[in-house]
């Protein structure tokens, strides 16, 4: 039976086979029992769904799935037993949750939000209020609740620690205007891009540095020793900085994905000062909610993060943008 256009939305597919990105027409899904469907008002473009279409994918993932991890829409159908949306409500989605007691993501593990509409459960869905704007919410789940859990959580970063920041894209420029909300001190943003050292200087960083210049480790030790030292970016050279930069004590976290196995020379400094060396990926729905309720009371603004506005059938430069640092990008969105 042929699928009338009414019944069939604009969607992004990736075939994680051979890596193929598609524009295409899919059936419009309906929302089954603890399911909630969104109309998606605006999607996230990530380095993550780079890496899959590159090739890099999760465990898991099916032979072909509408990318979209960061999601904020409308509910326009709620399904069975499903207590507490109704059509209309504004939404932003938490990306992560436990099905069968396994990590199941949207947009990863089962269609996300690069797409007219998605489906999800119930429980992924946050309401958010009309003072924060769709675009914004949709990038809270990953671009600003990824650092703010490892701030907060893998960490611990407490006021007044001195925290540098490597890297200062869409996940750094937050990690900088989080570590002033929780007042660290000083907050110390690296970057070789001079366009992204001044919007940290706007995000709040109170001294910002350029890695290649030939006075950077002298300019980064007259700052104080660190406590804290964030990898936004996942390079070996990067992560030799930030451990030999922070001092008895200090934490190191790796945050981007590292291009090679991580090696660090000197470990007998690292035991005796007793460094820390800490993984951090993603969040829970918990960061999720902390920030929706700091932007409800005004303490946290994303109106800078929004760099580009894209419709769906033009991805593929979005991507393009994405991978190269075109215009310097906090977060590129797509608009259905």
């Amino acid at each position: 039976m042929s699928i009338g256009l009414e019944n069939t939305m604009t969607a992004v597919q990736l075939t994680t086979s051979n890596g193929q990105l598609e524009v295409i027409q899919a059936p419009i899904p309906h929302a089954g029992r603890g399911e909630i469907r969104l109309r998606v008002k605006y999607a996230g473009m990530c380095h993550t769904d780079i890496h899959f279409i590159d090739g890099e994918l999760a465990p898991r993932m099916p032979e072909r799935v509408i990318l979209g991890h960061e999601v904020a829409g409308e509910v326009d159908e709620v399904g069975e037993g499903v207590a507490g949306w109704v059509n209309g409500d504004r939404v932003l989605l938490h990306p992560v949750g436990i099905v069968d007691g396994q990590t199941s993501i949207v947009g990863v593990h089962y269609d996300g939000g690069w797409a007219q509409y998605v489906v999800a459960p119930s429980e992924r869905a946050l309401h958010i209020s009309p003072d924060l704007a769709y675009d914004q919410a949709a990038i809270i789940a990953d671009a600003v609740a990824t650092p703010w859990a490892a701030i907060t959580e893998t960490a611990q970063v407490r006021p007044a620690e001195s925290v540098a920041v490597w890297g200062l894209g869409g996940l750094g420029y937050h990690a900088v205007q989080l570590l002033r909300l929780v007042g660290a001190a000083p907050v110390i943003g690296i970057d070789p891009s001079p366009a992204a050292r001044e919007r940290a200087l706007r995000a709040g960083a109170d001294i910002v540095l350029d890695p290649n210049n030939a006075d950077f480790v002298e300019q980064l030790s007259a700052a104080r020793p660190l406590d804290v030292a964030f990898d936004f970016v996942g390079h070996a050279a990067v992560q030799q900085q930030a451990f030999d930069a922070v001092g008895p004590r200090g934490r190191v976290v790796l945050v981007g994905i590292p291009d090679a196995p991580v090696t660090l020379n000197d470990s007998a400094t690292m035991i005796r000062l007793q460094k820390r060396v800490l993984g951090h990926y993603g969040s829970e729905r918990r960061h999720t909610e902390e920030l929706v309720s700091l932007a409800a009371h005004g303490r946290l603004d994303l109106g800078e993060s929004i760099s580009e506005v894209l419709p769906l059938d033009q991805v593929k430069m979005g991507l393009d943008h994405l991978r190269n640092q075109v215009g310097n990008p906090i977060r590129i969105v797509l608009k259905p």
